[in-house]
Formats: structure tokens, C-alpha cells, sequence
């Protein structure tokens, strides 16, 4: 498991415990609010707040990785099919200054209007009780034991961390 030095997310420092996967320039680490089970995240080690900011190196890795963890994320969480996003900018959603990939796996009937999914997206870090059309409802943020868990049992599919 990934031990030692902390990972920058734009202004947070997450624990070594909840990154899963690690790769020459990125990284992908489980999510404290989720908007569905399995919603993990991909991001270049270096904190860069727009897409267009990144090298082509950095955007051959990123997206490399997001390849490699979403086979991982559909395997384990019996998904059909993946939403994969990427909120550039603040007016498309994006709440951290730091390029990011959502992964989530996705099921017939997750959501009754299957386009619900980029509402829950913008909407998913805000505070509160958080009912959706899927069922999946979950109040505050995960805890970092909670994340841990899921972040290990995803890292024994890679031999990176």
C-alpha cells in the first residue's frame, strides 16, 4: 500500500492511504464523496489548475492511467459501462484547482434520467444528505479508514504502489 509521503490535491494533502494507483506523472486515489460506489479520481502529481496546462507528457500518463484504472474500477464494481469526466474550469463544475479524471462505474438504472449522472457530478461535494434517483445516499464525507479499505483492495490489481 502506499506508505509514506502525502499526496497535493490542489490545496488538500491526502493520506498515502487512500491513493491506490501510481504511475510516472499521475496518480488515482479513491473519493471522499462519491456519487456512486467505485467513483475514483485521476490526477497529474503536479497541481495544474486547467487541462490545456498540462505537457503532452503529462496528458499521455493522465489519461494512460485513467485507461488502466477504469478496466480495474468496471472489473470490481460489476459495471456495464464508465463515465468518465474531466471538469476543466469552474463554470464546467470543477471545485479543486487541480486537473482531475473522474472514474465511475455505471450500471443500467443507476440513475432514472441516465444524464443525472453530470448533475450528481456538480453536486456531489456540496454538504449534506445526498439522495439520488440510484438509491445511493450518504451524509458527509467518507471517513479515512472507510477510504483506505477501498483504496487497498484496488491497489492489489497494480504493482505500483
Amino acid at each position: 500500500m502506499a506508505a509514506g509521503k502525502a499526496f497535493k490535491f490542489g490545496s488538500i494533502i491526502l493520506s498515502p492511504s487512500v491513493v491506490f494507483f501510481r504511475s510516472k506523472l499521475s496518480f488515482g486515489f479513491v473519493n471522499i464523496k462519491p456519487v456512486l460506489q467505485g467513483h475514483v479520481l485521476v490526477s497529474p502529481f503536479r497541481v495544474v489548475k486547467r487541462f490545456a496546462d498540462l505537457t503532452e507528457e503529462e496528458v499521455s500518463d493522465l489519461f494512460i492511467s485513467t485507461q488502466k484504472i477504469s478496466s480495474v474500477i468496471q472489473e470490481e464494481f460489476n459495471a456495464s459501462s464508465l463515465t468518465i469526466s474531466i471538469q476543466d474550469g469552474p463554470d464546467a463544475g470543477q471545485t479543486i484547482e487541480h486537473v482531475h479524471v473522474h472514474i465511475l462505474p455505471r450500471k443500467k438504472g443507476d440513475f432514472e434520467n441516465n444524464d443525472d449522472v453530470y448533475t450528481a457530478l456538480a453536486e456531489h461535494d456540496k454538504p449534506g444528505l445526498e439522495k439520488r434517483s440510484n438509491g445511493f445516499a450518504r451524509k458527509g464525507r467518507r471517513s479515512e479508514e472507510e477510504m483506505a479499505k477501498e483504496a487497498s483492495k484496488l491497489a492489489s490489481y497494480f504493482d505500483n504502489i
